[in-house]
């Protein structure tokens, strides 16, 4: 990945073409290589960059890789119920390894990854690997849901409930114990609700009940888990605003104060435009928490999208407009530079 920004534009073809040298050289090696050999492992992690530095130019390469992923899987998988069928021992990092490349090959390839996996059994495979006891299995394979969440959801949708349900279930009790599992069901869950929208609604309530004593715990959780956190309760809100917005003032402050610290990028504008759906939904709900509501807007450097900075304006007007003479009292105690940044750009 370093060397695509070292290289300038005319040498850019001799870099693929020395990509795809390499490629071929490992998928060499790996189809030499038998199911139990655990040499495996480095071809699997090289791969894995392979596909993500090259995107679609991968797609060449793409299908006896995914083919030999889902076929290690599925010997472990029988290995672990019957290593003497299956015919190698149990070792879940082959499995782990395998959902790696696997998301590699959904972030490289992203929807021309589509009919690679109608054509398969990843779906069942994916499921029984979610629900697996093992945290770095679980951990792989919600990643792997969240990506092909992204680039071909169509094929989660037969047991997308069950997939909901499962990672619902990482964000319980046992949370501090497991945190990058957690993490990644979080972002899963968010990734599929800004692709089925109100296809989610029956696990919303629940999620925020998971969600809620995350962003409201002042240690125990990584800056990584706050953040998806705060993203994906913005995404719930904004795909089911009506659901979200009646309990807002439960969670109002500590949403804002995490979403202060995320960077800008497009999984921010997706926590803001639900933000700013169910405050205009619910604006006395969040009236308590306005500061800090405020904060987290100005926490933005850029806003390239046009429709969230209109609805920043059109939630920052509305509250002046409801405030009446009562606005200074809440606009005056924030910071200065706050407030003549908030005034500049939305014209208060």
């Amino acid at each position: 990945m370093f060397a695509f920004g070292k290289y300038q534009r005319r040498n850019l073809r001799i870099l693929y073409d020395a990509i795809g040298t390499l490629a071929d050289a490992v998928g060499a090696e790996l189809n030499q290589l038998r199911d139990s050999d655990r040499d495996l492992f480095p071809l699997l992690e090289c791969f894995t960059s392979i596909a993500q530095a090259l995107g679609p130019g991968f797609a060449q390469y793409a299908e006896p890789v995914f083919v030999r992923c889902i076929n290690l899987i599925q010997t472990q998988e029988m290995a672990k119920a019957d290593p003497g069928r299956a015919g190698v021992s149990y070792d879940k990092e082959f499995i782990v390894c395998s959902l790696d490349l696997l998301s590699g090959l959904a972030e490289g390839l992203g929807s021309s990854i589509e009919s690679l996996v109608g054509r398969s059994n990843l779906r069942e495979l994916l499921l029984q690997c979610c629900n697996d006891e093992a945290p770095d299995v679980r951990q792989s394979a919600l990643a792997l849901l969240g990506d092909l969440a992204k680039a071909c959801v169509v094929h989660l949708q037969p047991r997308l409930s069950d997939f909901l349900t499962v990672a619902v279930k990482q964000l319980g009790s046992d949370i501090k114990d497991h945190v990058s599992v957690a993490n990644n069901a979080c972002w899963a869950i968010g990734e599929i609700a800004v692709k089925v929208g109100k296809e989610i609604s029956p696990i919303i309530i629940n999620v925020i009940t998971c969600l809620v004593p995350i962003l409201s715990a002042t240690e125990g959780f990584n800056k990584s888990l706050l953040e998806n956190s705060a993203i994906t309760l913005g995404r719930l809100a904004w795909v089911s605003p009506e659901q979200v917005a009646p309990h807002l003032e439960h969670f109002m402050q500590p949403w804002c104060r995490a979403l202060r610290q995320i960077r800008d990028d497009i999984e921010k504008e997706d926590a803001f435009q639900g933000l700013c759906a169910i405050v205009k939904l619910n604006p006395t709900g969040a009236l308590g928490s306005f500061a800090t509501m405020c904060e987290a807007i100005g926490s933005w450097h850029e806003i390239r999208s046009t429709d969230l900075q209109n609805e920043i304006y059109q939630v920052l007007h509305g509250y002046k407009q409801m405030l009446g003479n009562s606005w200074e009292a809440y606009f005056q105690p924030l910071d200065a530079a706050l407030q003549e940044k908030l005034i500049t750009k939305y014209r208060l």
